[in-house]
């Protein structure tokens, strides 16, 4: 539990916070007094983490003073604090482990060791362009040393001077959106549309779209051929955020354990559609559990598509894809592969964040976003409070779900999907 204590000649005062799970946990009163505490709970652990910066940061700005921690070990489950007797340079971090650093005009902001990716909560680190795994910020050289962070990286990074973009990444086949009153489904092939992280198999390693390779465990592709092969890195319906934390991370960690590599083409085998599948299907007899080639089947009819998009999305998933008889495998986009959705979806990039007002007064109200064409919206729902309380960065590529585009070509009724984490 951080503890936080206030004295100014009047008034000799403590305060304290700890987060368990989706609790907080604060205790309060005199100094030399065991003082009142309370629990509140809240939807998450995102939730409960956002809430526990903005009452370190209010408590911050009211003059208390980091004074050292109660509890011997933090842990992730915890809040944690740095010693207030540490210099600069002599601190570190374990797998999972946070800390509390003092920032500039008294704001407080959280370190973290994540598979041996290094965050910080502070704007600085949080906009960068780089990837994650390379930034670092004022607050992790003093909290670990210039010495430390220069043997992690490398080098001290600078500041990207340009976006990384799909020219960047493997020639992959992109889908084109299905359209009821253009596209015929019949004779084409379903399949389910995978809420997960595409990736290519190269033959060696993964490589995400933009090119950026996945470190996976040597046991997780032991089984895979040295041939490219086109999937998606899945940890089961609804849990797209989860998978990306574990494919970000660079310490080949066993959290990979609760990822599946489901495969559905086979760029370089010869012949159309049909004869890739089939030889995917001979490759992927001998897989162990966590490998498998995506199961397709004849659409019927139109009706037959709406039947089977039903019965996904009543499962929790996300969609339907389809694919043409015969097509052959193309990089860009291409009519032969369509993605069937109840709603549609887009992506933009972060402009500007719009102050919000009323309830949402000290937070975001909603973010400025601009397609890729350069028409720029906002979007102000589907937000949770820890995403208002930390939102997107600018410069972050997002997707927005929407009814239908205006004749302007406007997203009507935007809503906040997620961060697009494997987009720069």
């Amino acid at each position: 539990m951080a503890r936080y204590e206030l004295s100014d000649g009047t008034s000799h005062k403590f305060w304290e916070i700890e987060r368990t799970g989706s609790e907080v946990t604060t205790r309060w009163g005199r100094i030399g007094t065991d003082g009142r505490s309370k629990t509140k709970s809240h939807a998450d652990e995102a939730a409960a983490e956002a809430d526990v910066a903005k009452q370190i940061a209010g408590k911050a700005k009211k003059g208390y003073a980091l004074a050292g921690s109660v509890c011997a070990a933090p842990s992730a489950a915890s809040v944690s604090s740095a010693p207030s007797t540490s210099t600069p340079g002599s601190g570190d971090l374990a797998d999972g482990q946070t800390v509390e650093v003092p920032g500039s005009g008294g704001r407080i902001y959280t370190l973290r060791n994540a598979g041996g990716v290094y965050s910080c909560s502070c704007p600085a680190w949080r906009n960068q362009s780089v990837p994650i795994e390379a930034r670092t910020c004022k607050h992790l050289r003093r909290f670990r040393g210039d010495a430390a962070e220069t043997e992690r990286l490398g080098s001290l990074p600078e500041r990207s001077t340009r976006t990384r973009t799909a020219a960047d990444g493997p020639p992959l086949l992109l889908a084109m959106s299905y359209d009821a009153t253009v596209h015929d489904p019949t004779g084409w092939w379903m399949s389910e549309k995978l809420d997960g992280v595409r990736a290519l198999w190269d033959g060696s390693r993964f490589l995400s779209r933009l090119g950026k390779e996945f470190a996976a465990p040597e046991w997780f592709t032991a089984a895979l051929p040295g041939v490219p092969l086109d999937g998606e890195l899945f940890g089961g319906r609804g849990q797209f955020q989860h998978t990306v934390g574990v494919v970000r991370r660079i310490d080949r960690s066993e959290a990979w354990r609760a990822l599946r590599f489901v495969v559905f083409d086979a760029p370089e085998h010869e012949g159309g559609f049909e004869q890739r599948l089939q030889g995917l299907q001979g490759l992927a007899g001998g897989w162990p559990e966590h490998l498998s080639a995506l199961e397709h089947a004849r659409c019927g009819s139109a009706e037959a598509l709406e039947a089977e998009m039903d019965r996904i999305v009543g499962l929790g998933g996300e969609g339907l894809m389809l694919r043409k008889p015969g097509s052959a495998y193309v990089a860009g986009r291409s009519e032969t592969l369509l993605k069937v959705k109840r709603f549609h979806e887009i992506e933009a990039r972060v402009v500007a964040h719009v102050p919000g007002t009323g309830r949402h007064e000290g937070r975001l109200g909603a973010l400025r976003v601009a397609l890729e064409n350069g028409t720029i919206f906002k979007v102000g729902t589907g937000f949770s409070d820890a995403e208002r309380e930390a939102p997107p960065a600018v410069g972050v590529v997002v997707t927005v779900r929407y009814q239908e585009l205006t004749k302007a070509g406007v997203p009507r009724f935007p809503s906040f999907l997620r961060v697009r984490s494997d987009v720069d």
